[in-house]
């Protein structure tokens, strides 16, 4: 702790010693920014996927399958990224997955089948799911770097980001086109990764001040260990998958099954990001004042509550009282399991355990949509609730769970 503390306090040039890198602000708001640009833009497509739907002639089940394309696309990506990132850096990788992500999300407006909506959901689903793991890799190395816990703050940015891509999708949907507004997107995700990219571009991704005795070397993992970052990885799918489900069938929740407009349909979305982004900004807070397996299960539980509720309620503010609900809930519940799973494992602990929450949010929304056609939405959606209490009891059962030695 003492030490810690000194590397929090110094300041360059400073009595304490030039312990913080001079690039590490710029370097941490330029990765806050590529944050909330990723969840800006996804935002900004889901709240258009029911006049997309509706262009391209899609029943449940069929944009379901369509919707795979973007996990397929992101599942693949995921195992290749953290390859380019080692050769390339994870800066460069992170700025040329920003321009293929804005520039792929003008891509679904323009088709009008299914099957060719699936095919471009790939391209979009490629450049998504390499974004994330490589900017989460830039963080991972900033953090370390840092020797503080600011990770949450991204993620913040991130759920900010979705708030006002929803937001801003909910104001224009009555008004613009699909096709004009996901092209507009793509001019300011273009012009943000302009902005921020060159930042990332001329600053290598910075290494810790101070290392851990043996960090220099990979550990070869024990069995229990590489049990209990499954474990860390499951709680992160199971409230990954929550979220993948809101930001796609949410919107068409609110408009299809309580004929809200498609105004308020797209601010569900937005209510249940601020919902997020509030819960991140106070999760220190929370976590010295719970412990991180109180805040797992109270999560889990509070977002149970909440998306029964938003799913079976019969009113469209209800609905939306429980999405608020939902997010609160699930807030931190994913940097907790992905943070546990870091203190277990290193770094590998962090990237298995983000592949596989990320994979529940990409992988949901398909299966949300079979759910869909074989029973009703508001009934798919209630699987939601099942893996937040899925969650809860995974992070109580995982009380005792400490660092295991290396094999």
């Amino acid at each position: 702790m003492p030490q810690l503390n000194k590397l929090r306090t110094a300041l360059p040039g400073g009595p304490g010693g030039n312990t913080a890198v001079p690039p590490s602000a710029r370097l941490r708001t330029a990765l806050t920014v590529f944050f909330a640009l990723d969840g800006f833009l996804f935002a900004g497509w889901v709240v258009r996927i029911p006049a997309i739907k509706h262009q391209t002639g899609a029943s449940a089940a069929t944009l379901g399958l369509a919707l795979l394309g973007v996990s397929a696309g992101a599942v693949v990506t995921m195992v290749f990224t953290g390859r380019l990132c080692r050769r390339f850096g994870s800066h460069p990788v992170t700025v040329a997955c920003g321009v293929l992500l804005s520039l792929a999300i003008a891509l679904p407006a323009q088709t009008r089948s299914a099957p060719a909506l699936g095919m471009v959901l790939l391209v979009f689903g490629a450049a998504y799911g390499g974004m994330n793991v490589a900017m989460n890799s830039a963080a991972v190395d900033l953090v370390a770097a840092l020797r503080r816990p600011v990770m949450p703050g991204f993620h913040a940015a991130f759920s900010l980001g979705g708030m006002v891509g929803a937001g801003l999708g909910g104001l224009v949907a009555g008004g613009l086109s699909p096709a004009t507004h996901l092209l507009a997107l793509t001019g300011a995700g273009l012009l943000v990764t302009a902005v921020a990219g060159p930042v990332l571009l001329r600053h290598p991704a910075p290494r810790p001040a101070v290392r851990a005795p043996g960090a220099g070397a990979p550990r070869r993992l024990s069995g229990r260990a590489r049990r209990l970052v499954l474990l860390f990885g499951l709680i992160a799918l199971c409230t990954a998958y929550g979220e993948g489900a809101l930001a796609d069938w949410g919107a068409l929740h609110l408009e299809q099954d309580l004929r809200a407009h498609p105004g308020v349909a797209a601010a569900g979305y937005s209510l249940f990001a601020l919902a997020m982004t509030a819960g991140r900004l106070s999760g220190t807070a929370l976590l010295e004042r719970l412990g991180q397996t109180r805040t797992l299960v109270l999560g889990g539980a509070t977002a149970a509550v909440g998306m029964l509720l938003g799913s079976l309620a019969p009113s469209t503010w209800a609905a939306l009282l429980g999405f608020a609900v939902t997010g609160l809930g699930l807030a931190n519940i994913f940097p907790v399991a992905v943070g546990r799973a870091g203190e277990l494992a290193g770094a590998g602990g962090v990237a298995a355990a983000s592949t596989l929450g990320y994979g529940g949010m990409l992988l949901g929304p398909p299966a949300i949509g079979f759910l869909t056609d074989w029973f009703s939405l508001p009934v798919a959606l209630t699987t939601v609730a099942l893996l937040a209490t899925a969650a809860a009891a995974l992070g109580y059962g995982a009380r005792n769970a400490t660092h295991a030695p290396a094999a």
